[in-house]
């Protein structure tokens, strides 16, 4: 006997294919049963009339890595109708990490374990929301077996890097990320890359790239991706896809051009976006603090300072007029502060017209990139990323259709990342599912007031139990650490 019956919803069932009407139930789980179902004794029956369903958002970039563990309601991802989290984005990961040592990630949580085995338990012994998904990062590992060292690896260094890499993917990890652009990453060549990129191929992952470059050498980084791609014999997904700086602003078209000429070739690649014009990070890793960038500095805004409080969701240029300074001598003044490496910033650096390209690419998937400290202003992004696509660029501007859009959230994002048994509205698949209106969806977050959970979005159902309904978290915890293609 099911469990729950949703009724007379509008099914999107995430492959692309046309909507249409019926019911669905779930049962120990799973979805049982699709089309018209007859009446029966249910724990929880739904009238979806006039909403849609879908299967769970997947948010393929994220840096929830310590916020499973920190915020297990997960409140921010699952008011977006998210089920799954893909985390370890950006070569920064929970794993490996030291036991009783800061994680490696951008969250800082204390290591209780030691490998991805040791942090699926300590996940799961804290009831997430959603499930999640783990890539290995180059940088975690780097910093773990060079410390500080910026030259080349000796051999013993790269072999003990390669066997983290090779202990991941066999604990389940769906591929390795680097984040080229970041300490320690940025001193590493592309020949250790490939190395480390080339222990994921036994086992049919992914290479997962914050690239080299994303402003003036674009297209250069895109080469080194694919470069890196097809010499490893693995699939490649470029992260958070832009070109940073106006005088780059419209090279995406040239970029996404290289990615379907090596597609015509066999390459697998795909890519993700968030739907914004402004991105985020630690701010330390932007800046050369002896002699910060003014151009930088006048598009910076503050997302989180622990150093000064008060400086959080403004702007460096308005700061630096407060302080009769220049904006990098701001920038000096909040880095060298007691805990100013610690601030996170938002980068108002990126064209709509580009983000309307990507969006309208259907090799590319949605990930929010969002950074999850609830201390301070964080990106938008964080809280309303899935309903801005559903709303902004599908409703309103028609960039693209609903299907689409659905598809390259779910079935395209699990298919990639080996989220086995998911993605899809059919039978016998994990009941990860969404129910939202279509003609309400929308974000409500702001870079003024981020911490806003969006509209639209009614019931969400993670692994067959409720999440969220209508407007409410309750805190089922019904979220598991998952095995790359494992059922």
């Amino acid at each position: 006997m099911p469990d729950t019956v949703i009724r007379n919803a509008t099914i999107i069932d995430g492959t692309g294919a046309p909507r249409f009407v019926g019911d669905v139930s779930i049962e120990d789980g799973h979805i049982a049963e699709i089309g018209e179902i007859s009446s029966s004794v249910v724990d929880l029956e739904v009238d979806a009339t006039d909403l849609v369903l879908a299967p769970g958002f997947v948010d393929v970039h994220t840096h929830d890595d310590g916020a499973l563990m920190q915020h297990p309601d997960m409140t921010f991802k699952v008011s977006q109708g998210c089920t799954s989290v893909v985390v370890g984005n950006c070569g920064f990961s929970a794993i490996p990490a030291v036991t009783g040592e800061s994680t490696l990630d951008l969250s800082g949580v204390e290591a209780s374990w030691n490998d991805l085995d040791g942090y699926r338990d300590a996940v799961e012994g804290s009831n997430p929301a959603v499930n999640a998904m783990m890539l290995v990062g180059h940088n975690t590992i780097r910093t773990l077996e060079m410390k500080g060292e910026r030259g080349a690896p000796n051999d013993r260094q790269l072999l003990r890097m390669r066997e983290h890499v090779e202990l991941a993917m066999q604990q389940g990890a769906c591929g390795f990320s680097t984040g080229l652009i970041y300490r320690p990453g940025r001193w590493a060549d592309t020949e250790e890359v490939l190395d480390l990129a080339k222990a994921v191929a036994p086992f049919g992952g992914i290479y997962a790239t914050h690239m080299r470059n994303e402003n003036d050498h674009l297209l250069e980084a895109v080469d080194e991706a694919l470069h890196i791609g097809a010499e490893a014999g693995i699939a490649v997904q470029i992260s958070h896809h832009k070109a940073a700086g106006r005088r780059n602003w419209g090279k995406v078209t040239e970029s996404l051009a290289k990615v379907d000429a090596a597609v015509a070739q066999g390459a697998r690649v795909t890519l993700d976006v968030y739907p914004y014009t402004a991105g985020s990070g630690p701010m330390v890793q932007y800046f050369d603090i002896n002699n910060p960038d003014p151009e930088l500095a006048q598009v910076i805004q503050l997302a989180s300072c622990p150093a000064f409080r008060g400086y959080e969701g403004r702007m460096i240029i308005d700061i630096a007029s407060e302080l009769d300074m220049s904006a990098s001598e701001t920038v000096q003044h909040i880095l060298t502060a007691p805990e100013g490496k610690q601030t996170i910033c938002i980068q108002h650096v990126m064209d709509e017209g580009d983000v309307v390209t990507n969006l309208r690419h259907d090799r590319v998937m949605v990930g929010s990139d969002g950074i999850p400290d609830l201390t301070g202003r964080p990106h938008p992004r964080l809280f309303g990323t899935f309903p801005r696509v559903l709303g902004r660029y599908v409703r309103e501007q028609g960039v693209l259709d609903l299907e689409s859009a659905v598809r390259r959230m779910t079935s395209l994002s699990c298919d990639v990342h080996g989220l086995q048994d998911r993605g899809r509205v059919a039978v016998g698949n994990w009941a990860d599912l969404v129910l939202f209106d279509p003609s309400l969806v929308l974000d409500v977050a702001s870079y003024e007031d981020p911490k806003r959970e969006s509209v639209g979005i009614n019931n969400v159902w993670v692994n067959g139990q409720l999440a969220f309904e209508e407007g409410h978290h309750t805190q089922i915890g019904a979220g598991r650490v998952l095995r790359y293609r494992e059922h």
